[in-house]
C-alpha cells in the first residue's frame, strides 16, 4: 500500500503472475478481449446516467471496478504488477471506447489510462444539464396512458424520473448536524409530485380509482398508488372478457332461437295441404281456385311468365359483320 492506495491487489506473497488468479483484478480470461461490447446501447451525448450505470456494473462484475474510481493505481515501473496492469487497463479502455459513438471516442483516444477516459466523460456529461431536465420535464408533461397498460405507462414514467434525478439531483445538507435529513424531505415532496404526475396521465377510465386515492389521507406512496390503480386496471379487464363472454353467448342463443323458428314455419307450411286444390302450403281456407284471386295475383303472374320466357328465349348476340371496303385505311 502506498499512501493508501493498493498497489498489490492480488494480495498473495507470491505475485509474479497475478494474472493467473481468478480473484485478482489482473486476471484475463480467455475470452476477454478489448474490442467487446458489454452494454445494451452505445454512450450518446443523450444517455451518460443509462451507460454508466450499466458499465459501472459489468466491470463491478469482472472485478475491474477499482480501476475507474482511482482505487487501483499504476504500479511504480519496479513492480512485478505494472505488466499485468497495463494489460487490464488496456482491455478496460477497450471495453470502454467500444461502448461509444465515434465522435466521443474522438475526443477520448489520447487519454492514457481507463479512469481518464472514465473522469472525462464524468466531466462532459455527468454534470448537472439544466437543458436536458427541462426537456426531460417537457416530455413528462406530455406523457399520457393512452389506452397502454398500466404497467408500461408507468415504466415509461419511472425512467424519465430517473433520469431527472440524474441530470438535476436532489441536494443534500453536508452539515452533518440536521437532525431531520433535509434529502429525506425533498424525497417526500418528490414522492408526492411523482404520484400527482402519475394520476393526470391516467385515461379517464381510471376517474374512480384517482378520486379515491386524492382524498385518502395521507395520500399512499407512489408504489401503493401504482399497485392500486393496476389492481383497478384487473378488476376492469375481468368485468370487460365477462361482459364480451355474455354477449357473445346471447348472441348465439338468439341465433339458434331465430333458425329453430324458421325451420319450424317452414315445416308448418309444408305441413299444409289443400283438400281442394291438392297443392301443399295453405289449407281450402286460402285456396285462391275456391275464393277467387287477388287483384295482385295477375300481375304477378304476367311478371312470372315473362322471366320464364326470357329465360327460355334470350336475346340474341349480335353478329360479328366484317365490311370488305372502309373510308379508312386498314380499318374493316
Amino acid at each position: 500500500m502506498v499512501d493508501g492506495v493498493v498497489t498489490n491487489p492480488s494480495g498473495n506473497s507470491d505475485s509474479t503472475n497475478p494474472s493467473s488468479d481468478p480473484n485478482s483484478p489482473y486476471y484475463i480470461h480467455p475470452n476477454d478481449y478489448p474490442r467487446q461490447m458489454h452494454v445494451n446501447e452505445s454512450l450518446t451525448d443523450s444517455n451518460y446516467s443509462d451507460w454508466s450505470r450499466e458499465m459501472k456494473d459489468f466491470l463491478f462484475a469482472k472485478n475491474r471496478a477499482r480501476f475507474i474510481d482511482g482505487s487501483i493505481t499504476q504500479p511504480t515501473p519496479d513492480s512485478p504488477d505494472l505488466k499485468p496492469w497495463q494489460r487490464s487497463d488496456a482491455i478496460i479502455k477497450g471495453w470502454l471506447t467500444t461502448a461509444m459513438e465515434k465522435d466521443i471516442r474522438n475526443s477520448v483516444k489520447y487519454a492514457n489510462t481507463a479512469k481518464e477516459i472514465w473522469d472525462d466523460l464524468e466531466e462532459q456529461f455527468g454534470k448537472e444539464s439544466a437543458p436536458r431536465a427541462y426537456e426531460l420535464k417537457w416530455t413528462l408533461t406530455g406523457l399520457r396512458q393512452e389506452k397502454a397498460s398500466v404497467s408500461t405507462y408507468y415504466t415509461k414514467m419511472k425512467g424519465i424520473w430517473d433520469e431527472i434525478l440524474s441530470v438535476s439531483p436532489v441536494a443534500k445538507c453536508a452539515c452533518g448536524k440536521c437532525t431531520y435529513d433535509l434529502g429525506k424531505r425533498l424525497f417526500e415532496a418528490k414522492e408526492k409530485e411523482r404520484v400527482y404526475e402519475f394520476l393526470m396521465g391516467l385515461d379517464e377510465i381510471f376517474r374512480t380509482i384517482k378520486t379515491q386515492i386524492l382524498s385518502t389521507k395521507p395520500m399512499p406512496s407512489l408504489g401503493t398508488t401504482y399497485h392500486l390503480v393496476a389492481e383497478d386496471e384487473q378488476q376492469h379487464n375481468i368485468t370487460t372478457a365477462r361482459k364480451v363472454n355474455v354477449d357473445v353467448a346471447a348472441y348465439q342463443i338468439n341465433a339458434q332461437l331465430n333458425s329453430e323458428k324458421s325451420q319450424n314455419e317452414k315445416k308448418n307450411l309444408e305441413s299444409l295441404k289443400c283438400k281442394h286444390c291438392g297443392k301443399t302450403g295453405h289449407t281450402i281456407d286460402g285456396c285462391f281456385e275456391k275464393i277467387g284471386y287477388p287483384e295482385w295475383w295477375e300481375t304477378r303472374q304476367r311478371k312470372a311468365n315473362g322471366d320464364q320466357r326470357k329465360q327460355a328465349n334470350p336475346k340474341p348476340k349480335a353478329a360479328n359483320v366484317e365490311v370488305d371496303s372502309s373510308p379508312i385505311p386498314g380499318l374493316t
